[in-house]
């Protein structure tokens, strides 16, 4: 069967981006996607069972900083498209373990960049470079104004410095070569399939298991909180309608902070469990402020409203409530990552092909 489109996903077993590979290979049965994890701690293929077995997808366990693997790739599927999220996303690993980040999100992509222009030998005809990037390069906010696509980069942790840095190579192969390349900058993710690493589900988890929940300083950092679901569709918006040598800002248009989103975790949670009104919240415990912790990321999406007519569906109360009911049904998930045994479907499924 020939493939009208053939795309690569990195990171394609993350949060992200198991959302999008089943957004395009539910939608878009005319194109091949191909996603290209390394399956570290956070790929997780059990993300993906429901379409593990459809026509139009393919994985393929490599590192995005290895050259000759991702040529081959490139190779072996004529590939014309690149959607780009494999990344080390969570800023407390980037404070302790600065090199990874530097490794995967610098040197990964521009390993990536030189596979793709070498692969297509500037004939960039139905070819696009999509880079999935993050609202934290622009730095911090007081408690006004909002983050334009034109504001600055001023990133403050590894993990903004190594995505600013890989932004600045996408925008760099664009010019220089002619690359067609397109970059968004999002917002805090939530939903489901999220590792529980990550403020929500841990949080989830901790009072399902009655355990503390720290927060960080006294709570009062502001994030503006975006549904993984409606990203996934403003992902799949930019790759097909954004302009080239574009940068497009995601926001959910959901600013809390920390302390407010943690109560209404609390109280949503109590009413799930069947618990009297506050007893979650009483688990809450503060403890010192994290490293070089900026006060508040918003962020403006007008532009991709004007642009390309999309805007966030999902409210924070409804996403929130919608991921808490996720979790609560998924406890198979969470427990498979606990114990470490979601690693071995990888083992499983596509050792024995």
């Amino acid at each position: 069967m020939s493939f009208k489109k053939r795309i690569i996903v990195t990171g394609g077993a993350g949060f992200i981006g198991s959302h999008v590979v089943r957004r395009l290979v539910l939608k878009y049965p005319e194109y091949l996607i191909i996603n290209v994890d390394k399956l570290t701690y956070a790929g997780n293929l059990e993300n993906l069972r429901d379409i593990d077995s459809a026509n139009n997808y393919r994985f393929e366990k490599s590192d995005i900083c290895d050259q000759d693997a991702i040529t081959t790739i490139f190779e072996k599927y004529d590939v014309n498209g690149v959607i780009h999220l494999a990344a080390e996303s969570h800023v407390d690993r980037s404070i302790t373990e600065p090199l990874e980040f530097i490794q995967t999100n610098i040197v990964g992509t521009a390993n990536l960049l030189n596979c793709a222009l070498t692969f297509w030998k500037k004939d960039f005809k139905g070819t696009r470079f999509y880079h999935v990037s993050t609202d934290e390069v622009y730095g911090s906010l007081g408690d006004e104004g909002f983050f334009l696509e034109s504001t600055p980069y001023d990133p403050k942790s590894p993990y903004s410095a190594s995505k600013a840095s890989s932004d600045h190579l996408v925008r760099a192969f664009g010019h220089t070569y002619e690359l067609p390349t397109v970059i968004s900058n999002c917002s805090n993710n939530y939903g489901p399939n999220q590792f529980p690493e990550k403020l929500i589900p841990l949080f989830i988890s901790n009072i399902v298991e009655k355990k503390a929940l720290p927060v960080y300083g006294k709570g009062e950092n502001v994030r503006d909180w975006l549904y993984v679901e409606d990203h996934a569709e403003a992902i799949d918006l930019i790759y097909h309608k954004g302009k080239d040598q574009e940068t497009y800002n995601i926001g959910g248009e959901n600013e809390w902070s920390n302390i407010n989103l943690i109560k209404l975790l609390c109280a949503d949670m109590d009413e799930k469990l069947n618990r009297s009104n506050g007893e979650s919240e009483n688990l809450i415990s503060y403890v010192k402020d994290r490293a070089g912790h900026d006060f508040r990321y918003a962020i403006d999406c007008s532009k991709i409203k004007n642009d390309l007519g999309w805007s966030p569906k999902t409210t924070f109360k409804a996403g929130l409530r919608k991921t808490i009911d996720w979790y609560l049904t998924n406890d198979i998930w969470i427990q498979n990552i606990k114990t470490g045994s979601y690693q071995e479907y990888y083992k499983a499924q596509y050792e024995k092909r």
